[in-house]
């Protein structure tokens, strides 16, 4: 395995996840500034109580509605559905069973992904009345331009360091996460949750290289409700930053023992995201003792307990101080740091360009390739 010369601090990938914290009282502002219109849009989409409420989005833009999923539920006391956009544009008629209007929040970091585009208007086409909250980094996206002057639409266009220009969503992630949880009313510690970002950031290059040190060939990475989604994202960062080299995969704690353990090896990495819930917390420390007694000491990592000591005998930890008090979307946006901090280090340490893993640009920073097929008028069939 050879190093790149480069080092982490050098590459737009390294900047973008240490400004984390810095962004998330910017992007507090930014929805607090668009308050009015985005009640005004709530009160009317949210007042017919057989509303569906849609996240949607594609990779990880995907994975900010299954992260945001579980205390969007439990605070709105309704179903939240997060339905990529890649199953909306490919099957439509799967989503839209009935006339119940939709209340669609779309996330991109561009913007551009032609899925973005094509998934809002077939919603629109398909349902008696859709109203829209679309959160980029990018006003001048074909997305935010579409919907900008729309009577039935917000755009919350977040500020522009969080356009991310490294290959992979890393601020932009956690910036469209938090701005989704205050844009749907629920009142969160930001100051908080950055103070606890800032101090993991101390540590973030050392603790992850140690990480890549191990030269992991897979990593499994396993959370439940909100860190579900961060796990499945968490799984893409390796994915992409390391073009594929290191093999990553994720699961909920209860789910992995049902065939996909079997990707476990001598050289994996399983890596748990603690719940700060005590019923689902016993799940994940059942977890992290199997894993431990599977891989042997060193190869299991506990990521987000609250302090050294938390986890289960054998299992290495990364604890985040600071965190017990906020809600689980809000704890696994801390928690990405360290995910994408380790993403980082597995790709330089074999040599590779992380603002830039795919220099034949078979995967792109904005997809391409995608024909978007012309939908039959319902009345067709």
């Amino acid at each position: 395995m050879s190093v790149h010369q480069k080092q982490p601090d050098e590459s737009r990938t390294a900047d973008e996840i240490r400004q984390q914290p810095g962004t998330w009282p910017a992007v507090a502002r930014t929805v607090a500034a668009a308050r009015t219109g985005i009640d005004r849009l709530l009160g009317d989409a949210l007042v017919d109580p057989r509303t569906r409420i849609i996240l949607t989005g594609a990779g990880t833009s995907a994975y900010i509605g299954e992260v945001v999923a579980p205390d969007l539920t439990r605070h709105l006391a309704r179903p939240i559905e997060p339905i990529a956009t890649t199953d909306i544009v490919a099957d439509p008629h799967s989503v839209v069973v009935d006339d119940r209007p939709v209340l669609l929040v779309s996330f991109a970091r561009s913007g551009d992904s032609p899925e973005s585009i094509a998934a809002a208007e077939l919603l629109r086409r398909l349902t008696p009345a859709l109203h829209h909250i679309v959160i980029t980094c990018n006003p001048s996206g074909a997305l935010a331009r579409r919907w900008a002057d729309a009577k039935n639409a917000v755009v919350l266009t977040l500020p522009g360091q969080l356009n991310d220009r490294g290959f992979a969503m890393t601020s932009s992630f956690t910036g469209m996460t938090l701005a989704a949880l205050l844009a749907l009313g629920l009142d969160v510690d930001v100051e908080g949750a950055a103070r606890a970002a800032s101090a993991v950031l101390v540590t973030a290059a050392s603790r992850a290289e140690a990480v890549a040190a191990i030269d992991p060939a897979r990593l499994v990475y396993l959370g439940s409700g909100a860190f579900k989604g961060l796990a499945r994202e968490a799984a893409l960062k390796c994915l992409e930053l390391t073009a594929g080299a290191v093999v990553a995969v994720a699961d909920t704690p209860l789910g992995f023992r049902h065939g996909p353990k079997s990707v476990l090896g001598e050289r994996t990495v399983a890596i748990v995201f603690p719940s700060g819930d005590p019923y689902t917390r016993r799940y994940d420390d059942d977890i992290t003792r199997e894993l431990v007694e599977a891989l042997g000491p060193g190869r299991v990592l506990v990521i987000g307990a609250d302090a050294d000591g938390d986890a289960p005998a054998g299992a290495g930890e990364w604890p985040i101080p600071g965190i017990t008090h906020l809600p689980g979307a809000l704890r696994a946006i801390v928690a990405a740091i360290p995910a994408q901090s380790i993403a980082l280090a597995c790709s330089l340490a074999r040599g590779l360009t992380p603002d830039n893993p795919f220099p034949g640009g078979e995967v792109n920073r904005v997809v391409r390739g995608v024909v978007i097929h012309e939908f039959p008028n319902p009345a067709e069939g």
